[in-house]
């Protein structure tokens, strides 16, 4: 089937960067959608005009009502970098859609401040909570970001700021392409703009002080990273269980009595676009696990607030891999995590309890899997010497579901 949808991206200098067959195809619409702002760039008035004032599930409605018809999408920059043709794609399919990108904020940002885009992050807070940030600063790294609107630089530097990063310097690239193209400058402590143009984009140096904490995307945060009750899988467990989880790009992760949400939460930081849902029944935890979230940069982490069976039918996304790490000793929990398990996918538990264990070895006694115990000892003083003090021994089940 031939594309029925086309997608031309127009940066700021409007149709004066678009060439001859992209203003033909726009002369040419049937049906032109884009923002009012694209609308008042073009001179198409016969076309029927429609946006995304309804959200894109209706709008999505309505391009397919119109199927047959010329239809073209006018769209910033480059519609496949957190743009509408990603999602247009997703729905209708590749050979629906022809997209013609022009240069993204991304690009014209890198070529304003000289960074090379495969050495920087890259990340949107447009749409996504402001604490996103927090998984990128670190020092010496350096940031290219979407924003939501004016007020978003001066959040940025707050939340640098707050983090013990106030010396990171701070750019912000407003209309870029366009004749009102601007740059403002400065460090995130002693930010003085009270508001950018809504249409902005952020590059951070992250510089970071003498107090600044950086804490590494690696596996095996230090525990004080995590506000918990005593409910916290240990850092030198943590990483050996992520280890056994093997967290792979675009997979989702069931975190079964989650606790402090720690293993659901490193999941998410190691990036690669994966999912992670944590289920708690105890809502002082869950409450604790959604301030952890923000605080270490995964505000996407879905938290889940109940019994697992009794929620169970109600999670958005079938998992990949599942940890438990609460409720082991409880049989049938192992047999309802198992089957909900995708095929290929990991299950890994982790039983401290002597009756978690028993069961843990007659779930394996029915469906296999591999057995190990993780100990660990941590120095620390008695009287004016130092010792080694056993953590309490963890047995780890893990075992992989046939495809």
């Amino acid at each position: 089937m031939s594309a029925w949808i086309t997608v031309i991206g127009i940066g700021e200098e409007g149709l004066e960067g678009l060439n001859a067959t992209r203003l033909a195809q726009i002369n040419a619409a049937e049906v032109l959608i884009g923002g009012e702002r694209h609308h008042g760039k073009v001179e198409n008035l016969q076309a029927e005009h429609l946006d995304w004032g309804a959200g894109f599930d209706q709008a999505l409605v309505e391009i397919e009502k119109r199927r047959g018809k010329m239809i073209v999408v006018l769209a910033s920059g480059d519609p496949m970098n957190y743009g509408i043709g990603a999602v247009l794609v997703r729905h209708f399919g590749p050979d629906a859609v022809t997209i013609h990108p022009a240069p993204g904020a991304f690009s014209l940002a890198a070529a304003r401040m000289g960074w090379s885009i495969p050495d920087i992050e890259t990340l949107t807070i447009h749409g996504r909570p402001l604490e996103t940030l927090s998984r990128y600063v670190l020092p010496g790294a350096r940031l290219l970001v979407l924003t939501r609107d004016g007020d978003s630089p001066a959040e940025a530097a707050k939340l640098l700021t707050d983090k013990g990063y106030g010396e990171s310097r701070i750019s912000v690239l407003e209309h870029l392409g366009g004749d009102g193209e601007n740059r403002l400058d400065g460090t995130a402590a002693n930010w003085n703009f009270d508001r950018a143009a809504d249409l902005n984009t952020l590059a951070i140096d992250c510089i970071a002080g003498v107090d600044a904490i950086a804490l590494s995307r690696a596996p095996g945060l230090p525990d004080e990273a995590f506000e918990h009750d005593g409910q916290l899988t240990k850092r030198e467990v943590r990483a050996a269980t992520l280890a056994q989880l093997q967290p792979l790009p675009g997979q989702v992760l069931w975190d079964i009595g989650a606790g402090s949400g720690s293993i659901s939460i490193e999941w998410l930081r190691l990036g690669g676009h994966r999912r992670a849902i944590a289920i708690e029944k105890n809502a002082g935890r869950v409450a604790a696990i959604k301030r952890n979230a923000a605080t270490l940069g995964t505000p996407d982490l879905i938290v889940v607030e109940g019994d697992f069976d009794a929620v169970k039918e109600t999670l958005k996304y079938q998992p990949d891999a599942i940890f438990l790490g609460g409720g082991a000793s409880d049989l049938g929990l192992l047999k309802s995590a198992w089957s909900a398990l995708n095929p290929g996918g990991r299950l890994v538990i982790n039983a401290v309890s002597i009756e978690a264990e028993q069961t843990v070895l007659a779930f394996r006694a029915e469906f296999g899997g591999d057995l190990s115990r993780v100990s660990i000892e941590r120095a620390g003083p008695i009287g004016s010497l130092s010792v080694f003090r056993p953590l309490i021994t963890v047995t780890q089940f893990c075992h992989k579901k046939s495809a």
